[in-house]
């Protein structure tokens, strides 16, 4: 095991931990997750009614560039559905031919945050759009991931902000007889997703 492979197990070690740290907010806040719904204990419920803003309340609180900048940010709604049509249209008809995994859409759109009874109805709203828009982009990038791996999976030579969950798969930037000998072993190794949820 070379020494990316080791910084990408320990990544996932801590990903693991993190969750299961995460997991532990359950019982702190009286909440449990049955299938894709959240139920939180009654006696918490009410308690939850009781902190939401009202409308009036909100609204007067509102800072007016907020409420200016509302056209920008819903603006690119349109542009987000449209995308989220092309890359899903992509995925579905792509990806079996190129014998790539596919993606669960609903791995990466979490849409739940709405259902909290201490946020009124545009703080709601706004949870529906940040969980759907924030999702979208890590599904597309997924599925833009495993794109790469299978078209041009080489390492950049410049350090990027981020990386992408298959990018540790890539052939180093430079070695040109290794992406020669290499790349259709790359191209096919998503063995790795067999275990993670598909």
């Amino acid at each position: 095991m070379n020494r990316l492979q080791e910084l990408v197990e320990q990544i996932r070690k801590l990903e693991k931990e993190l969750y299961a740290e995460l997991q532990k907010k359950q019982d702190e806040f009286y909440y449990q997750i049955k299938g894709r719904r959240v139920y939180f204990e009654a006696a918490t419920r009410r308690y939850h009614k009781t902190l939401v803003t009202r409308l009036h309340t909100y609204l007067g609180e509102a800072q007016l560039l907020n409420i200016l900048t509302i056209p920008f940010i819903w603006g690119c709604l349109l542009p987000a559905l449209l995308l989220d049509l092309t890359v899903t249209i992509f995925h579905r008809l792509c990806f079996p031919i190129y014998k790539i995994p596919p993606v669960r859409r609903g791995d990466y759109i979490v849409i739940d945050r709405h259902a909290l009874t201490y946020l009124n109805i545009i703080e709601k709203i706004n949870c529906v759009y940040c969980g759907y828009f924030n999702g979208l982009l890590s599904y597309v990038q997924e599925i833009a991931a495993r794109t790469e791996q299978y078209w041009c999976p080489i390492k950049h030579a410049r350090r990027q902000a981020a990386l992408h969950s298959r990018y540790q798969k890539f052939l180093e930037y430079g070695d040109a007889e290794g992406y020669r000998r290499k790349l259709e072993e790359v191209r096919q190794d998503f063995h790795d997703l067999d275990s993670k949820l598909l």
